[in-house]
């Protein structure tokens, strides 16, 4: 079910002199009808200005548009309020109303509206406290197609402050936002975690771990940075102040993202950094004077051996003794090297403490990938189970398809970027070639390292980045790789992509991915990936190898990318004819 029925989008100068020009014209020049959706409906509104060339917004909803209005310019004479700022800028307030808009309804819009402009690159900060998205109400089911009409209306207004649906999308921050609409399971997981970590602030414990496990695509980050936000928001109303939280994350984009997200919505200005990697944590915190939570996005990537600015054997434990809860989203199968190899019984042992603490929740419902289950069964079977199956059809529109040659691949693929839709459709492969960012490739034709197959060749992991000029660097620095126009003629590894979506992923499976005897083998020799295949040191003194496993999990990381759609190139000869085999 749908609707036709058009929204009303009114632009007005946002101070007294622009409210009432806009009051009389709804007397003057407009129907009975229009007047009475906009004076006596709920309607939406978004207050908007410009800061050093940036936008800030507040957007809200209310029951009587005019009054509301009135309020804030009230508390204008506040210095420490936001709306000091509609006296001393140029400012412009939409007012947007519609004749199904219900209660529940606005508070949807409202929340939709956050969510979508704090993913947009021209807005610097968000003004509101918290989002408030609803359960089912009449008639949910026109929402999306009414937003979808008001946000056309406002684009028509103003590009730059509302980009395309698709662009804002497909961006990292939209996909890690703290205002997206939780599933269920999700709900119910962060209702816990924020139950128990308001349990433990009321006391004297410290050193709670709370272990949430999820495999990749079933919605941690999201989760995480949720309940992170929530619970500063909680906070504030509950007057625990100053309350000491910390993000952390063992990997450079996605820091750059949740940082983002951090300034936008103000918790940077008012909490200072909140968001950091875990070896800054450790080396800034000491266990004498714990904070009161710290998170931990990916906790996969922390370390449990020493390397360079880190001195330490474990970071999850060094967390843990610095923070009276410590929160944790983590998948074994993410593992990619040596150095976040976890050993089982060190593993197993924080699963238990948590299980002890009644901390231990899992996620299982796979939220990335739009697919029926037989495609993500047919995904599990390669990735886990190392079998090949009959690829299954096109169902629920995503698509599985296997290529002949690169060149195959990488036509399909760009085919697909061209549409708005799909821009972010992107080719990635197993660390099966050389590649250093410290130093130039030897004795190549080409200055850049590169995935060579034949006599097909792309530049490899971000090296297109030194062709750009300065001012394409400073826009690119807060969009991760995938989203970098450039990267669309280069291929990625599980170092650029991981924990990031794709539209559709172009998989190239190195020389490590073989096919013997009706299995699938990772052959650790045919890896560059010395992080993968080099000698692990155990807790009982002995050396071993992971890198069968490792190389396994990185196969599967790479191919849970894409969310419409995945695309195969296989350099084996025997493993590329099972594929093609496969799909007949």
């Amino acid at each position: 079910m749908g609707t036709n029925i058009k929204p009303i989008v009114k632009k007005i100068n946002d101070n007294i002199q622009g409210l009432r020009g806009f009051q009389e014209s709804l007397f003057e020049e407009v129907s009975d009808k229009e007047r009475k959706i906009l004076l006596q409906f709920p309607t939406v509104y978004i207050h908007n200005w410009k800061e050093t060339g940036d936008y800030e917004v507040y957007i809200g909803e209310s029951n009587n548009i005019v009054q509301r209005t009135k309020q804030h310019y009230d508390a204008g004479a506040d210095k420490g309020k936001w709306q000091h700022q509609l006296l001393l800028q140029d400012v412009s307030l939409y007012i947007i109303g519609h004749e199904h808009f219900n209660k529940s309804m606005t508070l949807d819009i409202e929340n939709r509206l956050m969510h979508y402009m704090m993913s947009v690159e021209r807005v610097r900060k968000i003004h509101n406290v918290r989002g408030n998205p609803q359960s089912r109400y009449y008639p949910d089911t026109e929402m999306n197609d009414i937003f979808r009409m008001v946000w056309k209306k406002l684009r028509s207004d103003n590009k730059e402050l509302f980009p395309s649906e698709s662009a804002i999308k497909d961006s990292a921050v939209f996909k890690a936002s703290p205002l997206h609409k939780l599933t269920e399971e999700q709900e119910e997981v962060k209702r816990c975690i924020l139950q128990r970590i308001f349990g433990v602030l009321q006391t004297q414990k410290k050193n709670q771990l709370i272990f949430i496990e999820g495999e990749a695509g079933t919605g941690k980050t999201v989760l995480n940075s949720s309940t992170f936000y929530e619970i500063f928001a909680s906070a504030e109303e509950q007057e625990i102040e100053p309350l000491k939280c910390c993000m952390m994350v063992n990997h450079d984009e996605q820091i750059t993202v949740y940082k983002q997200i951090a300034q936008k919505l103000g918790l940077t200005e008012r909490y200072g950094e909140v968001v950091c990697k875990p070896t800054t944590f450790i080396n800034h915190h000491t266990e004498d004077e714990p904070i009161d939570v710290a998170f931990i996005d990916e906790a996969h990537l922390l370390l449990t051996q020493g390397k360079q600015s880190y001195q330490g054997n474990n970071q999850l434990k060094d967390i843990i003794d610095r923070a009276r809860v410590t929160v944790v989203m983590f998948d074994e199968n993410q593992i990619l090297t040596t150095e976040q190899y976890w050993e089982a019984q060190i593993l197993e042992q924080y699963r238990e403490l948590a299980k002890k603490q009644n901390n231990y929740f899992e996620l299982k419902n796979q939220l990335r990938i739009k697919a029926s289950e037989e495609i993500v069964s047919w995904i599990d079977d390669f990735t886990k189970r190392r079998q090949i199956s009959r690829i299954p059809s096109n169902k629920g529109g995503y698509e599985i398809r296997i290529f002949e040659s690169p060149y195959e691949l990488e036509e399909a693929l760009k085919s697909k970027a061209l549409d708005d839709n799909h821009k972010l459709s992107r080719m990635i492969a197993t660390y099966d070639w050389e590649y250093s960012s410290t130093s130039s490739p030897v004795a190549r034709f080409s200055k850049y390292w590169e995935v060579i197959i034949d006599k097909w060749h792309k530049p490899w992991n971000r090296e297109l980045e030194q062709e750009l000029d300065r001012r394409t660097k400073r826009a690119n620095k807060s969009l991760s790789w995938a989203e970098q126009p450039q990267t669309l003629g280069e291929v990625g590894s599980t170092f650029t992509i991981q924990g990031f979506d794709l539209n559709y992923a172009g998989v190239i499976l190195g020389p490590s991915v073989k096919y013997r005897n009706g299995k699938i083998i990772f052959d650790p020799s045919a890896s560059c990936n010395a992080k993968a295949v080099r000698n692990r040191t155990l807790l009982d003194g002995s050396k071993k190898q992971f890198g069968e496993t490792l190389i396994q999990h990185e196969v599967r990381v790479l191919m849970t990318r894409g969310v419409e759609g995945l695309y195969i190139y296989a350099c084996d000869d025997e493993l590329r004819e099972a594929l093609l085999n496969a799909t007949k």
